[in-house]
């Protein structure tokens, strides 16, 4: 696995799901040491209050990466980041309930009205997620030519490069500030623990056992 052997990496996003993960962490009876949560912080592994598992600090593609080379063993990262990576490796077992938001096509309000989704067999949008993109459009017989950003899609639009984009949205308040407006959805989108397989089969006890205190800790936080 590691170096140590018997020690499992935990791999979190950065941002939003890590504050969003932690209370279920909590629940689950994982804290991570104290440095974890300081700012000024430096380092990005941390010991944790249990001697089996460590905790990493990674960006949220970062994560499915550590997890298919089995640099991590366990991990956080949206059902979004998971198809768009796609790796025989990564396994989801558990969504957390946290992340919730929505994977849009979008374009600029003022050309909405003569928008028909119905009627594409070509469109050129700007995403972070090329593969999913085209998956879901090849589905429907449309040719989708994708350009590859990874921010600040609700300005490709503005600045010309395409009409429609590929984002996931919360709330809709940035594309409404950015003069953009919604299509269509194409996935329901929330953060999932991922484990690697090769790790789960090697040390099933110590995967499972976090696999059953996270789907407990999520259950008790829905009741």
């Amino acid at each position: 696995m590691t170096a140590s052997t018997d020690k499992l990496i935990l791999a979190v996003p950065k941002g939003r799901i890590l504050e969003q993960v932690m209370p279920v962490f909590e629940q689950a009876g994982l804290i991570p040491e104290p440095a974890f949560f300081k700012s000024g912080e430096r380092r990005l592994r941390f010991a944790t209050n249990h001697d089996n598992l460590d905790i990493v600090r990674v960006r949220s593609f970062d994560v499915a990466t550590f997890l298919a080379y089995g640099a991590a063993h366990l991990g956080v990262a949206g059902s979004d980041v998971i198809a768009e990576f796609s790796h025989p490796e990564i396994y989801a077992p558990v969504d957390l309930n946290i992340g919730i938001c929505r994977m849009v096509v979008a374009c600029s309000a003022e050309f909405a009205d003569a928008e028909d989704p119905k009627s594409w067999s070509h469109v050129r949008v700007a995403t972070k997620y090329p593969s999913m993109t085209k998956d879901y459009f090849a589905k429907r017989g449309v040719q989708a030519e994708c350009i590859k950003l990874n921010g600040a899609m609700e300005l490709a639009p503005q600045m010309g490069l395409c009409r429609r984009i590929v984002d996931l949205v919360e709330t809709g308040s940035t594309l409404k500030a950015n003069g953009l407006v919604e299509l269509e959805t194409i996935a329901q989108v929330s953060s999932r623990l991922v484990v690697n397989r090769t790790a789960w089969k090697q040390h099933p006890e110590m995967v499972d056992g976090w696999i059953s205190r996270l789907r407990a800790a999520v259950r008790q936080a829905a009741e």
